[in-house]
């Protein structure tokens, strides 16, 4: 049984109105959907769903993300940050289960960090540190990512090469390519879905933040595995088979770090949504 809920959080000096769903029953778990364009939390409702015979889940919205009119703020890591501190506030847990999918892995681990006993046992599905732009161009480029960021957040220019670049072809050739392993799986449905998140009041700033690494919670892979030094909760890695090369072996780099215990799963970036059973299983067994 799911039940919606807004609460009503401040981030670096904003009003942050964050919709949440609360999916099941039992042990508390906090589930992060992934940074990214078509990001919401109904990308997680098939795992909650999976989970809620013996967790009781809280779904929220990032802010800047989602399947609503978004709130206005400084998109940085700085402020993701601060968000998970006034949503751990609001609703404290204590968590026996954080997960969380891509580029939520470095935050939530980060907000481990800060809140100590606050998650019992941390799940990284396809963790992700660097973003679409900076992993395909190296971070040379910095200073074009941010011009073009900027171009992207101006207000007539903008939102004209945004609507060209979340066209349905364009969601349904991203889909096929890297979040979804099979294509089969990108149906009308699903894009026409995912289209709709993209279309949204104010959907450009999380996409132009996000995709250019201005979301990206570190800098380096050495920053990125120095998260998990120290006392942090134990962390179980769901490594999908199918994850793009230069992602998976940001993947592979932690595994090998020794640092969390790495479990192979099926799916590509958005295995939780895609094969929700399968990764419930593995949440399970680890």
């Amino acid at each position: 049984m799911a039940a919606g809920r807004t609460l009503d959080l401040t981030v670096a000096g904003c009003r942050v109105p964050t919709p949440c769903d609360t999916i099941g029953q039992g042990r508390e778990a906090l589930l992060l959907p992934a940074l990214s364009t078509i990001s919401a939390r109904a990308e997680m409702r098939g795992l909650a769903h999976e989970l809620a015979r013996d967790h009781r889940c809280l779904v929220p919205d990032w802010p800047g993300f989602g399947d609503r009119p978004r709130a206005r703020l400084p998109l940085n890591p700085e402020s993701l940050n601060a968000f998970l501190d006034a949503l751990i506030a609001a609703a404290p847990g204590p968590y026996a289960l954080g997960v969380a999918a891509g580029h939520a892995a470095g935050y939530l681990v980060a907000a481990a960090r800060r809140h100590p006993k606050t998650f019992a046992r941390i799940v990284l599905v396809a963790p992700t540190w660097r973003g679409p732009l900076p992993t395909a161009m190296g971070p040379d480029r910095k200073p074009l990512f941010a011009r073009l960021r900027r171009l992207v957040e101006t207000p007539i220019l903008g939102d004209a090469l945004y609507r060209i670049n979340i066209s349905p072809p364009i969601i349904g050739r991203m889909m096929r390519a890297h979040v979804y392993a099979d294509p089969a799986h990108v149906t009308p449905g699903v894009i026409a879905e995912k289209h709709a998140v993209t279309r949204q009041r104010n959907g450009r700033f999380g996409t132009a933040a996000f995709v250019t690494g201005g979301l990206d919670p570190v800098e380096t892979r050495a920053d990125f595995l120095r998260l998990f030094a120290g006392t942090i909760p134990p962390v179980l890695m769901l490594r999908p088979e199918r994850a793009p090369r230069r992602s998976g072996a940001e993947m592979d780099a932690l595994a090998a770090s020794g640092q969390v215990r790495s479990v192979s799963i099926p799916g590509a970036l958005s295995p939780h949504e895609e094969y929700p059973e399968a990764v419930a299983a593995a949440i399970r067994g680890g």
